[in-house]
């Protein structure tokens, strides 16, 4: 008789994350994890992200102590500022302006936790994005096709990204929220994927 391969839970509750894990074909269970994120946009971002992803990751591996839960956590960083979620489309729009015609850096933290074991991996992955300069009514355009209220930086690369990007550098998948490539690895590394 062989035994069962462990729980795989995703502890987000992004749509996009959960699409971008299904994409690597392992069965897993989703639950937001109950926790109130570091968002203080002065902070390392690479500090930010590991320490939200840790955070999550933990909650939900605590009630479920057998499961290997994976935690992830993206934020957007230019001028020594993480752009989190905007507070509002104001905020939205303020944030697009402050990205036109720059580069910044999207950051995310990964972290995976099984309490019956002690198992702990951390990563953090980095990619940079160029924007095309924006003129008030491509904005407008772009806020009016893209729910951006739920999006680090106010905006998704895979949602209309042609009217607003001009390039990027390292993983898409990064930038969209769960970088696989690095996702892959750890999933191996604890036995869930060959």
């Amino acid at each position: 008789m062989t035994a069962l391969p462990p729980r795989l839970i995703l502890a987000s509750a992004s749509p996009r994350r959960r699409e971008l894990l299904g994409q690597l074909g392992v069965p897993f269970d989703v639950m937001a994890a109950d926790v109130t994120e570091h968002e203080e946009s002065s902070t390392d971002p690479r500090v930010m992200v590991a320490h939200n992803a840790a955070l999550k990751a933990e909650w939900v591996a605590v009630r479920n102590p057998d499961a290997i839960v994976l935690g992830a956590d993206t934020t957007v960083f230019i001028d020594g500022h993480a752009l989190n979620k905007p507070r509002d489309v104001a905020d939205a729009r303020a944030m697009l302006r402050r990205l036109s015609g720059r580069t910044h850096t999207v950051f995310t933290g990964l972290a995976v936790r099984r309490r019956s074991d002690g198992l702990q991996l951390d990563e953090g992955v980095a990619s940079e994005v160029t924007f095309k300069v924006l003129d008030e009514a491509t904005i407008g355009a772009y806020l009016e096709r893209v729910h951006t209220l739920d999006k680090a930086g106010s905006y998704a690369i895979q949602e209309h990204g042609y009217l607003i990007v001009e390039r990027y550098d390292g993983s898409l998948t990064n930038i969209v929220g769960l970088p696989l490539e690095t996702t892959k690895l750890l999933l191996t590394h604890c036995g869930l994927l060959a």
